[in-house]
């Protein structure tokens, strides 16, 4: 999975406001691998205004040092999960 700064460094010449269409087209003229356009092409068809909103709507891994199997080890350990009042043992 690609980060926010892989993805942005490939539209640094594009102007707002842009459709999804104009985006991939930017990032494809910038030279932008696959793993890029993938992310790029994941976004809804809207039209976006700046680049807060791209990076906000691309599918990338907005945190790098956290990596999915982190977040399903995370998910696995039970012991800090909440746990509702009636459900604790007396």
């Amino acid at each position: 999975m690609v980060t926010n700064a892989e993805v942005l460094r490939y539209l640094t010449a594009l102007d707002f406001p842009a459709t999804r269409d104009d985006i991939v087209a930017e990032a494809e003229r910038a030279g932008a691998p696959n793993d890029v356009l993938r992310a790029l092409r994941a976004m809804p068809p809207v039209d976006y205004g700046n680049i807060d909103e791209v990076s906000r709507s691309a599918h990338t891994n907005p945190n790098p040092e956290v990596t999915p199997a982190d977040l399903a080890a995370r998910a696995r350990d039970r012991k800090h999960q909440r746990v509702a009042r009636h459900l604790r043992p007396s």
